[in-house]
C-alpha cells in the first residue's frame, strides 16, 4: 500500500523568543506543493531567501542545529520545529520567519505540534518516498563515547541512551516504537542542561533568550546569593527558585526520562534534514547535534550513492557499487585503456575501485617481458579513472565532459605491481573549484601500499571544445 505526501490545510503562526539569539520572532507554517519539502524563509532579510531543511546546509551544531546559505542567511535551532513536522507525517511546508530563530516556546515541540494539528493535514496526490535502510550506517566519536547507527527495520523507530555520569541525572533511555507515538509521548519533552553550564553558555553568546519555562536546569551544585543574582539576570526573572532538584518554574520533570526523550526529539528533528522519511531503526548512545548531523550526512550520502548507482548499475550486486558494464556507461575509456574493473565503495568525497591485474594485460608484452611489471604511469591512470567516477557526485551527466590531467604531484612507487595482483584504488576529493578538481590517491595490494600521488584535473564541457 502506497502512502501519499502531506502538507497542511491552512497557514498557522506561533510567536516567541529564540532560545539562543534572544530575538522576538513569529514563525508561520504555510501549505506547500507536492515535492516541495521543508523549506525555511527569512522574511526579514533582503530578497526573503529560501533555506531548505538540508543536512548539507548545516553550518553549526553548538547546542542546536543551524542551517544557512551564507553568513547572514541562516536559521538557528531548527530541530524542534522539524521534529514536530516529522512526527505528524508532514512532507511539504514553507516555514516563514521574521527573525533568525524559531521561538523556543516551552523548550519542546509540543506547541509546534498543537499549532500544526490546528492547521489540519492535507493529503496530496504524489506518493511519499522513503529511504529504506538495507545495511547498517554508522557514526562514531570514540573520544566522546558517542555512537549512532541506522539499522534495517520495519517502519521507523528510535532508541536513545544517555549517561552524564551524574547522580542527579542517572543513565536513562527512551524508545520511540513508531513515529505515530511522537506527538503524544515525546513532543512535550523539554531541552535541558546542568546548572554549571548555564553561565558558560550565556557568556558564549548562547541561550540569550532562555527563560525558566523554556528549559529544565539540573541543579548539580549548591548556589549562593551571588549565583542566584546572576541567574536572575540571565533569565530576566526574580522568581529563581529550586524545586525538586531543578531550576524550573514547573518543578520536576514531565516524564521520569524526559532528558532521554528530549534527546530523541532532537534526533528526530535533525534526521529530518536528510530530506525524506526513513524506514529503519536508529540506535543512539550519548547523541547530540553534532553526532545527529553526522549520521544524517552519512544517510544522505547513501541516498545520493543509491540514486547514482541506479542510474548506471543494472541490477544491484552484493559487495559493489558499479560493475564493469556500469563503468563502461560512465567512463569514455575502452580496451586497452579501461583500467578499473569494479567500484566497491562510493561516498560524497571518497571512492574505492578495484583492478585485477592479469598476465593478459597488453602492456606486459613489451614492459619487461621477462619480468612483467605494470608501468607506474598506468597505475596513475587507473587511479585517475577511479577519481573520474567520483566526480559523479558533482556532475549529473559524465558523458557531457572531458576530464584532463593538469598536474601530478608527490607520486611515489613503493612496490612493483605484477600479474595476479589485485589493486585497491582509494581516492579522496580534496578540492573542487569551478573546473579544477584535486584528489589524493593511493593503491594497495594485499594491504601494502604500492603507489600514491596527488592528482589535479581540469573538467571541460564537451560543448566548449
Amino acid at each position: 500500500m502506497t502512502e501519499k505526501q502531506h502538507t497542511i490545510q491552512n497557514p498557522v503562526s506561533v510567536s516567541g523568543i529564540g532560545l539562543h539569539t534572544g530575538k522576538e520572532v513569529t514563525l508561520t507554517f504555510q501549505p506547500a506543493d507536492e515535492n516541495h519539502g521543508m523549506v525555511f524563509q527569512r522574511m526579514d532579510l533582503e530578497g526573503q531567501p529560501l533555506i531548505p531543511a538540508d543536512v548539507d546546509l548545516v553550518v553549526d551544531t553548538s547546542r542546536g542545529t543551524t542551517i544557512g546559505i551564507s553568513k547572514t542567511e541562516r536559521v538557528h535551532t531548527v530541530e524542534h520545529a522539524l521534529a514536530a513536522l516529522s512526527g505528524l507525517h508532514i512532507d511539504n511546508v514553507l516555514i516563514q520567519l521574521d527573525g533568525p530563530e524559531p521561538p523556543a516556546m516551552d523548550g519542546s515541540s509540543k506547541l509546534y505540534v498543537e499549532a500544526l494539528q490546528k492547521a489540519g493535514l492535507k493529503e496530496q496526490e504524489a506518493e511519499r518516498e522513503y529511504f529504506i535502510i538495507d545495511e547498517p550506517i554508522h557514526f562514531q566519536d570514540a573520544a566522546r563515547k558517542v555512537s549512532l547507527a541506522a539499522l534495517p527495520g520495519d517502519g521507523f523507530s528510535v532508541s536513545t541512551m544517555i549517561d552524564f555520569q551524574s547522580d542527579l541525572l542517572p543513565p536513562q533511555h527512551a524508545t520511540l516504537e513508531s513515529i505515530d507515538d511522537f506527538a503524544g509521548h515525546f513532543a512535550d519533552s523539554r531541552t535541558f542542561c546542568f546548572l554549571h553550564e548555564v553561565e558558560a553558555l550565556h557568556s558564549a553568546g548562547l541561550i540569550q533568550g532562555a527563560s525558566l519555562e523554556s528549559a529544565v536546569v539540573v541543579m548539580d551544585r549548591d548556589i549562593d546569593e551571588a549565583t542566584i543574582n546572576k541567574l536572575k539576570d540571565i533569565y530576566k526573572s526574580h522568581d529563581v527558585e529550586i524545586k525538586e532538584g531543578y531550576l524550573n518554574s514547573e518543578g520536576g520533570l514531565r516524564h521520569p526520562n524526559e532528558p532521554a526523550r528530549h534527546k530523541l526529539l532532537d534526533l528526530v528533528g535533525d534526521l529530518a534534514l536528510v530530506g525524506m522519511p526513513i524506514k529503519g531503526q536508529v540506535m543512539a548512545n550519548r547523541p547530540g547535534h553534532k553526532a545527529n548531523v553526522g549520521l544524517a550526512k552519512a544517510i544522505k550520502n547513501k541516498i545520493k550513492q543509491q540514486k547514482i548507482a541506479r542510474k548506471f548499475q543494472k541490477g544491484k550486486k552484493s559487495g559493489l557499487i558499479f560493475d564493469i558494464n556500469a563503468i563502461h556507461e560512465i567512463l569514455p575509456h575502452r580496451y586497452p585503456f579501461i583500467l578499473v574493473d569494479k567500484v566497491l565503495e562510493f561516498s560524497e568525497n571518497t571512492i574505492t575501485g578495484l583492478k585485477n591485474v592479469t598476465i593478459n594485460e597488453p602492456f606486459f608484452q613489451g614492459h619487461f617481458p621477462g619480468n612483467p611489471i605494470m608501468p607506474g604511469v598506468l597505475q596513475l591512470e587507473a587511479m585517475a579513472q577511479v577519481g573520474g567516477i567520483l566526480l559523479l557526485n558533482t556532475i549529473d551527466n559524465p558523458k557531457s565532459i572531458w576530464v584532463y590531467f593538469v598536474a601530478i604531484d608527490n607520486a611515489r612507487f613503493k612496490k612493483p605491481v605484477i600479474p595476479g595482483d589485485t589493486m585497491i584504488l582509494d581516492l579522496e576529493l580534496t578540492a573542487l573549484k569551478r573546473s579544477i578538481c584535486k584528489m589524493t590517491g593511493k593503491v594497495t595490494v594485499d594491504g601494502q601500499l604500492v603507489c600514491s600521488a596527488d592528482l589535479i584535473a581540469s573538467v571541460v564541457p564537451k560543448d566548449r571544445l
